[in-house]
């Protein structure tokens, strides 16, 4: 007797980032997506090589053991090597090709930070990114708004110009003040981050002597 199908995935979360580390607000943006997308997976992806910026980041181990630490109590979340383990600069919309391929006529969702959704004009094949996904911002201040899905008229207004295609919606959820850069800079200091990173995530940080000066 053939074992039972798994039940076809309506909607995929696709959430990338540094996660150097991963945050709460980090946290507070996959929860709020999966229930109010009703997500049944959500898709964490470490950057590999961050053409973008201008630090080196930490270990990829790190980042992904830290991933790991932050959404362990989340079933719904995996968390996805395949940028890191990618050769060369590595893209969201390579990633989102292919998980389209993996995962034939299931909507992507694109969650995005709102630092994220303030640089999109700036990423690669952006035009392209919106065809495949629609893009799941936070935020509540007016930029996001403005944005927003386009099947809600009574909050909607056109994207930029610059970014005709783009399909975005808000996800409704408040603005949080958690920067990565703040926090390497109190764990550069050995001051405590409580509030800011899960306890499992603090613990592993000081355990591993993160982001100390050399």
């Amino acid at each position: 007797m053939a074992p039972p199908m798994a039940p076809k995935l309506q909607g995929l979360g696709v959430f990338g980032g540094a996660f150097d580390p991963p945050h709460l607000a980090h946290v507070a943006l996959v929860e709020c997506a999966i229930a109010q997308l009703q997500l049944a997976r959500v898709q964490l992806v470490p950057t590999g090589h961050a053409w973008h910026k201008t630090r080196a980041l930490s270990d990829a181990a790190h980042r992904l053991a830290m991933t790991r630490l932050a959404f362990a109590h989340l079933p719904q979340v995996q968390v996805d090597a395949r940028e890191i383990l990618r050769g060369g600069p590595s893209y969201t919309v390579d990633t989102l090709h292919e998980l389209q391929a993996e995962h034939p006529g299931v909507q992507l969702y694109l969650l995005l930070g709102d630092d994220q959704r303030r640089s999109l004009p700036a990423w690669h094949r952006v035009e392209d990114i919106g065809r495949i996904a629609i893009i799941c911002a936070a935020g509540r201040d007016s930029a996001v708004r403005a944005w927003a899905d386009p099947s809600d008229a009574a909050k909607n207004s056109s994207p930029p110009p610059d970014l005709p295609h783009l399909r975005i919606r808000t996800l409704d959820m408040p603005l949080m003040p958690h920067r990565a850069t703040d926090i390497r800079a109190l764990a550069a200091a050995g001051q405590p981050l409580t509030g800011l990173v899960s306890p499992a995530v603090e613990r592993y940080i000081h355990e591993h002597h993160l982001y100390r000066p050399h």
